[in-house]
């Protein structure tokens, strides 16, 4: 068996077209474009390229990008002051700071900081609380990705056993919500779970996203299974993801690569957000062009 690979990229490039449809039709709705704010503090290298991606992201699609980058030693006062004058202005429909963020700075109040009507990350308590709850709201982005993907490939979902490994707040959990959500059974992994290779055996649909390189081999995959690979690892031979992906190609029904997988639908999926938020904030329904 040679598993059927998912192109993330040709995916994204499908988002990124219905996106730039529905940017042309809030335009000529509402007389603006959406508008998008990405936040840096520091000069991390790997933070300002992903920074740069997703304004250049923003600005193909016809939105309106900004960048603010901040000094490595912005306290959480000046940062705080700087998100609530962006909540405050109408021409921002959505706004995420860039994470890993120095050590005197705090994730949990930044995500509480910005208004969860602008949080096209998906991070703050509301966002998923409303996630949790099956209510509109901007979910995060891989986890988004992953389900077009999953769809895309014509992957089963419905009843299908799902296992995802890893539980951050980022990709686990509202991966599992999701998944629950399109009728999947669900179970929630991590590095302390008994027999992982076991576990992950039993599943149709198996999601990697704990960032451990080539975790994921094929004795832990059952033959015929999807198997998502969320993992970005950089190792001393180049980018590698949480699967070992020449290993797991001949078991695994479908597949996703690294890179060239999950990664290009991260950034599609911002850009629906902040879409989809601009609709909200305008008072209109949200823009049905885009679907998981």
């Amino acid at each position: 068996m040679a598993a059927t690979i998912i192109d993330g990229k040709a995916v994204a490039a499908r988002v990124r077209a219905e996106v730039a449809d529905g940017v042309a039709a809030f335009i000529a709705a509402h007389g603006r474009a959406p508008g998008l704010v990405g936040i840096q503090v520091g000069d991390d290298p790997a933070s300002e390229l992903y920074q740069a991606g997703k304004a250049r992201a923003a600005d193909e699609v016809g939105m309106i990008s900004r960048r603010v980058t901040l000094p490595g030693a912005t306290t959480q006062a000046e940062l705080d002051a700087i998100i609530d004058d962006l909540n405050a202005d109408p021409g921002v429909d959505g706004m995420l700071v860039q994470l890993p963020v120095p050590d005197q700075l705090s994730e949990p109040l930044i995500a509480n900081r910005i208004h969860p009507d602008k949080d096209v990350d998906g991070f703050s308590p509301i966002s998923l609380g409303r996630l949790m709850r099956g209510e509109p709201g901007s979910v995060p982005c891989t986890p988004q990705g992953v389900m077009r993907l999953l769809r895309e490939g014509g992957v089963p979902l419905e009843g299908a056993h799902a296992v995802v490994v890893g539980r951050s707040l980022i990709v686990g959990k509202p991966q599992s919500m999701l998944l629950l959500a399109a009728h999947c059974t669900v179970t929630i992994a991590h590095s302390r779970t008994r027999d992982l290779p076991a576990l992950c055996r039993q599943a149709d649909i198996l999601v990697a996203a704990v960032g451990r390189p080539e975790m994921v081999r094929a004795d832990w995959v059952r033959p015929g299974a999807a198997v998502i690979d969320v993992g970005i690892n950089r190792t001393d031979d180049g980018l590698r993801g949480d699967v070992a992906f020449d290993d797991v190609a001949a078991v695994a029904g479908w597949l996703t690569p690294v890179p060239g997988g999950v990664g290009p639908t991260t950034i599609a999926y911002l850009l629906v957000n902040t879409l989809e938020a601009a609709w909200r904030r305008s008072g209109s329904d949200s823009y049905q062009g885009v679907h998981l």
